[in-house]
């Protein structure tokens, strides 16, 4: 049996939590109450306000990927829109509230070029550079003098 090691709370505490949500319990005392950070049972409040307890139930491993046109379409709808992150993330399917956050705050910055897909990779001419050639040790010799090189270094 192998163990998701990306999901950091298991099963039975995400259950409890929508019980206490459907009983009308808020983020502070729901973490209290299953001794988990109150940010992660916030998280957990977003997912279940916007896509019910079937999504908060099966949360955790795959991480999600989105269009250039969904971003747009999210970012614009909150921040020209006007609308509620809970009601954008349901409209547009994104699973998580950061997500949503970071778009927002780069199409507040940039508009909608902000949020094109980067390069992927390594950037072209990143490589190291050759190293011109070995250093040579300098040491005193217990009579005086100084020599140069080293037992794997050839002499000059």
């Amino acid at each position: 049996m192998s163990i998701d090691l990306r999901v950091k709370h298991d099963l039975e505490s995400r259950r409890r939590a929508v019980e206490l949500f459907d009983a009308g319990v808020g983020c502070k005392p729901a973490a209290e109450t299953l001794s988990v950070p109150r940010e992660t049972v916030r998280e957990w409040q977003w997912v279940y306000r916007a896509f019910g307890s079937e999504a908060l139930l099966s949360m955790g491993g795959k991480q999600s990927r989105y269009t250039f046109e969904q971003r747009v379409a999210a970012a614009s709808a909150v921040v020209d829109g006007g609308m509620a992150k809970t009601d954008a993330m349901a409209e547009f399917g994104i699973r998580s509230k950061s997500p949503l956050e970071r778009w927002c705050r780069l199409y507040r910055e940039g508009g909608a070029e902000a949020l094109r897909p980067g390069p992927k990779g390594r950037p072209r001419g990143s490589r190291s550079k050759p190293r011109a050639g070995l250093a040579t040790l300098m040491w005193t010799v217990p009579g005086g003098a100084q020599e140069t090189g080293g037992p794997y270094m050839r002499d000059p």
